[in-house]
């Protein structure tokens, strides 16, 4: 028997639950409201799916798990933007009225058109970044002045950090300049923002190389290439040598023509590894980066002193445009 009860008074969260627990019952949700819904209940899109998958839970259940999740304190207001905005209707900023916060300058729009990739200085405040690196060096059980510290594989050989809901992260997810700059950018302010994990790159050594990921795509290749925007804030200073974050700047612009250049019964990950060239993109504590999804991107290897310590997130609007079909 399928559960009908919803006691957020969110149906999509409902169908969303019978599609991953009750195969056959319900119409899939399409993507961008999956998106949405999952944003806007504060909900990690992959630890959300491996809950679904491994403990089954009734409705219910499920329910309760994503009041938990919020600490028990799913704002109404926040409900209602949510069901309105799943219900078609226009909805601001989450953060408030952004008339009058300062985002992206003309000469930093001209920057993204022409590279796709954007630095938003000052995206946070200093303090509200070094408050989060903190968090994870806490998270990870390290001295933030102890090298030999930086080095404990219990979360394994990878530089995510599964740090989701710690205060300090979710306060930078609300920081007017970070909504106003992806307002910008999506030219609506309807937008909602991804509870993603942090970043801990430390300097390279003999029984620690580089884990990656090298370059890459998260987006489909398969045409029509629609618009769609990551980001990723320094929460302590980084260098171009420093493990930063990595782009082909301009390629959003070249991609159609150059993956008709790829030679065939080849892999167009493995072609672009060996024919693009990334350019490490230094900048400083509390300084966002944000680059178009298109251009292929990632992190570099650490030749510094210093840890490359970040927050990854994303903000997309309601309803958007995307590919079905999924190419890599």
């Amino acid at each position: 028997m399928i559960e009908t009860g919803t006691s957020l008074g969110i149906d999509e969260l409902h169908t969303y639950w019978a599609c991953q627990c009750a195969p056959g019952t319900a119409s899939p949700l399409p993507q961008d409201v999956v998106k949405t819904l999952l944003a806007g209940l504060r909900l990690n899109v992959l630890e959300t799916l491996r809950y679904l998958h491994q403990e089954k839970p009734s409705y219910a259940q499920f329910e309760a798990w994503v009041s938990e999740r919020n600490g028990g304190e799913l704002k109404d207001v926040s409900l209602h933007r949510l069901r309105r905005a799943l219900g078609g209707e226009t909805v601001g900023a989450e953060v408030g009225n952004l008339e009058h916060i300062e985002g992206l300058t003309a000469d930093d729009l001209a920057h993204w058109h022409e590279h796709g990739y954007v630095i938003l200085r000052n995206a946070i405040s200093a303090k509200a970044a070094e408050t989060a690196e903190m968090a994870i060096y806490d998270f990870l059980g390290m001295d933030r002045d102890d090298p030999a510290s930086w080095y404990r594989e219990s979360l394994g050989h990878s530089i995510w950090v599964p740090l989701l809901r710690h205060p300090a992260l979710a306060a930078n997810r609300r920081a007017p300049r970070i909504h106003k700059a992806h307002a910008q950018l999506w030219r609506r302010e309807d937008l909602w923002v991804t509870v993603d994990q942090g970043g801990f790159n430390p300097p390279e050594r003999e029984n620690w190389p580089f884990p990656g990921p090298h370059l890459h795509w998260d987006a489909t290749l398969a045409e029509p290439h629609c618009f769609d925007a990551q980001g990723i804030l320094y929460l302590a200073d980084v260098d171009e040598d420093q493990g930063a974050f990595s782009c082909v700047p301009g390629f959003h612009r070249t991609l159609k023509q150059w993956l008709k250049s790829v030679p065939a019964g080849v892999k167009v990950h493995d072609h672009a590894r060996r024919s693009l060239t990334m350019k490490p993109i230094a900048a400083k504590r509390g300084d966002m980066i944000i680059w178009h999804h298109l251009l292929p991107h990632g992190s570099s290897p650490n030749h510094a002193q210093r840890p490359r310590v970040v927050q990854y997130m994303s903000l997309r609007p309601t309803r958007f445009a995307y590919t079905e079909e999924w190419k890599s």
